[in-house]
């Protein structure tokens, strides 16, 4: 159900339901042991119990169209249906309520219902026929999640933040910081040599890694001009491609067809998963879907009739092979040097990180560093946090949570930039009440306080509920959806 109501979505109401639909996984982390028991209850939360049946379908409200749910997902959903629960708990304690005239004029003020500016209830209607809901379920589920919503805006409403506390997030944002930077990669490319015998043993000890899937097939394009000698896609073309695929339902190979309908020679490849051959290249002839239907034939069932865009193809796998590609093979040795230069900056980036740390890496040491390794010490200005001219973003953002003063080490997500970072001076940003910003730091700094708030309800909920699941009815819910 929940997934039908995110069909509108471009809803600024939508966008806030949608926003409470996640406050679960916050507010929940799974706990409690309830071993035994009735294999119909699944959870109980102080004396009020949900049955399996509940969940069950919760979970399939919940569910994705054609999404594999798997043990994991099955722990994520019940995460999300005993927040939802405790939610609900909270906001009938607090006697949060919601009128049969509200939720009208909730429902009323959605444009995905309104025609002319107005409200249709056949639009309404309409959208609850294609979603297959009905108004009691729909309207039901839309007053809880306002419910919620009230919930928390009065937990986080009505927080007027201090000048102190705005003028705090626009100058974390805005301060600029003057900082020495060694590039690291400078050092590392001097150090970082592969001996024959390291490239083995690392080979040796991953040469699963190395083993790849790849199929030889025969693939012939079907087109009109093929098969009934004109360019019109009609009646008889597709006649006959039905004929085709009763023919290889029949067990019929492609030569066969190819005789058959005189279709001419079929091309053949071998490929891997990502339509590359055994040497990386990309076969720029073999479509990428047609890839992934090649790879989704069985070996009992090796022939198929595809349709990719308005294009008709017969597959035939003619061999499955599980190749592994040895030490002579260029592509293998760039992969294997690549993991091991990733290696080798990780052990030596943690011996600097190690001895800075334990405060053994002073400004005097990176001045030597600089020195020893003959590598320039760059100086620059960051203007602000959001200033990445000279460095990656993620980079400035590791910058901006250490003080003045504090040598660090930074590096993308990647290992491809790396720098030892030594933060000489900090110039703090204010900005003024009067200012056209001033509001935009205002909710900025608003949000940051209620996000504080709501981990301190999350801590207050998860101490004042007692909370059992049963375990054996999960596994049995589990196994259901398996």
């Amino acid at each position: 159900m929940l997934s039908s109501i995110r069909k509108f979505s471009t809803s600024w109401y939508a966008k806030i339901l949608l926003g409470i639909i996640v406050i679960p996984f916050i507010f929940w982390g799974m706990g409690g042991v309830f071993t035994g028991g009735n294999k119909n209850v699944i959870v109980v939360i102080d004396k009020d119990k949900f049955s399996t049946q509940e969940f069950a379908n919760f979970v399939r409200s919940q569910q994705i169209a054609n999404e594999k749910i798997n043990s994991e997902r099955i722990d994520q959903f019940l995460s999300t249906f005993i927040g939802s629960k405790l939610i609900e708990k909270e906001y009938n304690n607090f006697g949060v309520k919601l009128s049969d005239n509200s939720l009208s004029k909730l429902i009323k003020i959605q444009k995905e219902f309104k025609k002319e500016n107005k409200f249709s209830r056949t639009k309404y209607e309409k959208f609850l026929i294609f979603n297959n809901l009905n108004a009691v379920s729909f309207e039901a589920n839309l007053a809880n999640q306002e419910k919620k919503k009230q919930l928390l805006n009065f937990i986080g409403g009505g927080i007027i933040p201090s000048k102190f506390i705005v003028n705090d997030i626009y100058n974390k944002i805005n301060q600029k910081r003057k900082i020495e930077i060694i590039n690291l990669s400078d050092i590392f490319i001097k150090e970082i040599v592969f001996p024959e015998n390291e490239i083995e043993v690392y080979y040796e000890n991953n040469k699963e890694k190395y083993s790849e899937i790849y199929k030889s097939l025969k693939v012939l394009e079907i087109n009109p001009k093929k098969l009934i000698g004109t360019d019109e896609f009609n009646d008889i073309f597709f006649k006959k491609i039905d004929d085709i695929h009763d023919l290889i339902i029949q067990g019929a190979k492609l030569d066969t067809i190819i005789n058959e309908y005189n279709l001419g020679k079929a091309i053949i490849f071998k490929i891997n998963k990502f339509g590359q051959d055994s040497n990386y290249k990309t076969i720029n002839d073999v479509p990428e879907d047609l890839v992934k239907n090649a790879f989704l034939i069985s070996d009992e069932e090796p022939t198929a009739l595809i349709e990719i865009v308005d294009k008709f193809f017969i597959i035939e796998i003619f061999k499955t092979e599980n190749i592994r590609k040895d030490l002579t093979n260029e592509n293998v040795r760039k992969d294997i040097k690549k993991e091991l230069k990733i290696l080798k900056i990780r052990k030596l980036m943690s011996e600097i990180i190690s001895k800075i740390n334990q405060n053994n890496f002073k400004k005097l040491d990176f001045d030597n560093l600089s020195k020893e390794k003959n590598v320039v010490i760059q100086k620059i200005t960051l203007e602000n946090l959001s200033d990445n001219k000279i460095l990656k973003e993620q980079v400035v953002n590791q910058i901006y949570t250490f003080p003045e003063k504090k040598i660090i080490v930074a590096n993308d997500i990647e290992l491809s930039e790396n720098f030892l970072i030594y933060i000489e001076k900090i110039i703090s940003a204010s900005i003024n009440e009067n200012s056209d910003e001033y509001q935009k730091y205002l909710k900025l700094s608003k949000i940051s306080i209620t996000n504080g708030l709501f981990n301190t309800y999350d801590n207050y909920i998860k101490k004042k509920y007692e909370i059992d699941i049963n375990y054996k009815a999960l596994k049995t819910v589990k196994n259901y959806f398996n």
